[in-house]
Formats: C-alpha cells, structure tokens, sequence
C-alpha cells in the first residue's frame, strides 16, 4: 500500500474528492455502533472502543449535512443517554459550584465514554468542557436542517445547559488533551455556540435561556478581553501562540465571523504559522508523533477560507486533505510530510502504535468542506442510503 504520510501531495480530480466524501460517509456510518456512539478509531489502540462527545458532534454534523439524518440522530441518542444516565452527577457539580465549592476535576464529566456510554476503565486526560458546547451546537443545527422534533433530547438539552452555565468558566484540558490548567479560546468557543444554538433555536427558555444568552455574552467579552493576541485569537486565555482548533471558532461554529478582522487575522496567523504546503499543524510546539501535519485540521481551514469568501482556498485545503487518503480511502489522524519534532515520533509509536488510520474525524470534515464546497451532492430526501 502507497505511504499516504511521506508521499507528496498529488492532483485531485472532481470525481476523486466525491468519491472520496461519499467513501468517508459510508466509512462512518458502517462504523457507528449500535449504540449510536461513533468510534473515534476502531483500530487504532488508545482510541479503540471509545466515542470522544466533541469528535463526535463534528462527525454528527458532518453525517447531517450530508443527509445522513438517522445516523446523526443515533449519536445524538448516544450523547443524551449518556447524560441523563449521570443526571445526579451533573445535579450535584452545579449545586456544588453554586455554593462556592465547586467539585475537583476528577468528578467533572468525562470527554469520552465507551461505545455503550459507560465509563471506560482506562486512564485519560479527562476533563473537558469542549464536547458538551459542541454536541448541542451541532444537535441544533441538526434539527434546523431537518425539522427534527427534539423533544426526545430535550432533558439531555438541559442537563448539558446547567453543567456549562456552572462550569464554564474553569480551567481544563484543552482539544489535544494537554495544558489543564488554562482556559482555552477554541473551548470558549464550542461552549458559546452551544449555548448560543440551543438558545436561538428555542430548545431552551425561561431561565436557562437567559442565563445561555448572558453566559454567552460573557464568553465574547472574555474573549476579546484575554483571548486575542496582535489581532487573532490567542491558544488560551492571556498567551501570544495560535492554534489550530481556533478555526473552528470560525467555521463552522460561526463564533467569530469570519469576514471580520479578528476572524481574518486568526485564520492568517494560522495560515502563516502552521500551514506548510496545505497541511495544518496543531501548533508549533507539538510533539506528538513528531508533530505532523492534521488532514481534520486542513479542513477546517477550508472551511474559514470558505467562510470568509476564499473558495478558491478551500478547494484547495480539500485537495490537500484528499492527498493523505491511503489507497483503501482511509484517511489518518496525521501524516509526517513535514514534521515539527522528528526525533519525537518513536516514543508514540513504541507506546501506542502507528499514527491511527481510519480517523472518523478527519473523514468527517473532508466530507463537511466537500458538501460545502459542492463538490458532492447531499443524499436526497429519502435519508441514509
């Protein structure tokens, strides 16, 4: 099989980059499990048997756009079992940080559950506010898309509303499971656009509506108070350094508008520093299997480029991603083209294996830039083939 990590990219043609996002669609949904969860990887090891709240709220989405409306459905079941299954839980945090004496970390939610929304029984950098701002941003795009009834949801819309209003504001682990001790602007950001969605579309009211609405009010001024840096967002609250996952704060959460200044600025300053020959680095720091270059990362720089009226940019961040797609059509989680950290590549693969290959994820956003770009026709209204 042809190395998709050290080969060059290559031309794409129009029929190849449809083809490769109605493979990634049919990759995604033969691998939803009967649950609803989508599996972040089913192979690769730390990953395996495992549903990560953010990842898959992206996947959700993607799947929706698409037209894969019972597939998004599933996961959104997923998701809403999983909450109100810990309904205590969350009751307890919000009562606790209500009174000034909020939880430890270790009792947060989990960002990831096993596939049947239990616990998992391994370790991981759990904390993470991200998924739960996610999951009820693309929940309300969904049924807006589709004129879905929520009512099935609704509790689980609430519980995730009460646990965010309490909880925003603390430090946690950031997309990339590092850094616990900042609060993180792409974080901000996926809670904004849930609270933001949930509130615009009706799917909360009365005092939870009010209190989304002044949560994210507060957000945004924190942002642009501590979040930016010369201009574009900033990693975290009070740095100087960009990361990748700040696209999305841009498109497709829509937080920050793409067109505006700060919404130009990040994505030139993502652009300049991470960006090498269209593949996008998490940051420059990064030394996870030596720092490669993240096809889901590319895409979403496609689709700020789109947003901010560059087409021509986002076909080409498209064909960019298409170009790591091994010969099965499988896409990875990085390639090595261009590596920040070489010499720190043999220490992730002595422990986890090599670089997971198929991501669900990356196959997710190559099919939401292409459905935005048009390169491929949504599924029509019959649904998931």
């Amino acid at each position: 099989m042809t190395d998709a990590a050290t080969r060059p990219a290559a031309a794409q043609t129009p029929a190849s980059l449809a083809a490769l996002a109605s493979s990634s669609y049919e990759l995604i949904v033969a691998e939803q499990h009967a649950s609803g969860a989508y599996p972040a990887s089913p192979t690769f090891s730390a990953y395996a048997g495992y549903s990560w709240f953010r990842d898959g709220a992206f996947t959700a989405d993607a799947v929706s756009a698409y037209g894969g409306v019972e597939s998004a459905g599933r996961f959104f079941d997923w998701c809403a079992g999983v909450l109100q299954a810990r309904s205590a839980s969350i009751e307890r945090i919000v009562q606790r940080a209500g009174a000034g004496n909020p939880v430890p970390d270790a009792e947060m939610l989990a960002t990831r559950f096993a596939l049947d929304g239990t616990e998992g029984t391994d370790d991981w950098w759990d904390f993470q506010l991200d998924g739960y701002g996610t999951w009820l941003w693309a929940l309300a795009e969904h049924a807006e898309r589709h004129g879905v009834d929520t009512e099935r949801w609704q509790v689980a819309v609430e519980l995730s509303v009460d646990y965010l209003l309490s909880s925003w504001r603390r430090s946690c682990f950031d997309w990339w499971e590092e850094h616990a001790s900042e609060v993180h602007v792409s974080t901000l950001g996926c809670i904004a656009a849930g609270l933001r969605a949930v509130s615009r579309s009706g799917l909360v009211g009365g005092e939870r509506r009010a209190g989304a609405d002044a949560a994210v009010a507060a957000i945004l001024d924190l942002i642009e108070r501590e979040g930016t840096s010369d201009g574009h967002l900033a990693k975290w609250l009070g740095s100087a350094e960009v990361d990748a996952s700040l696209l999305a704060v841009i498109s497709p959460l829509g937080v920050v508008d793409a067109r505006s200044e700060l919404g130009r600025r990040t994505v030139a300053a993502v652009d300049e520093q991470l960006n090498a020959d269209g593949g996008v680095h998490r940051y420059l720091a990064d030394t996870f299997y030596g720092g490669g270059q993240w096809p889901l990362l590319s895409c979403f720089l496609g689709l700020a480029r789109l947003a901010g009226g560059d087409r021509a940019g986002a076909l080409d961040a498209l064909e960019w991603a298409a170009s790591t797609a091994a010969d099965d059509g499988q896409l990875p989680e990085q390639v090595g083209r261009h590596l920040l950290a070489p010499d720190r590549t043999a220490e992730w693969v002595d422990r986890w294996g090599e670089v997971a290959s198929p991501l669900l994820w990356s196959h997710a956003m190559y099919l939401r830039l292409a459905v935005d770009l048009g390169v491929v026709a949504p599924l029509g209204a019959e649904g998931d083939r």
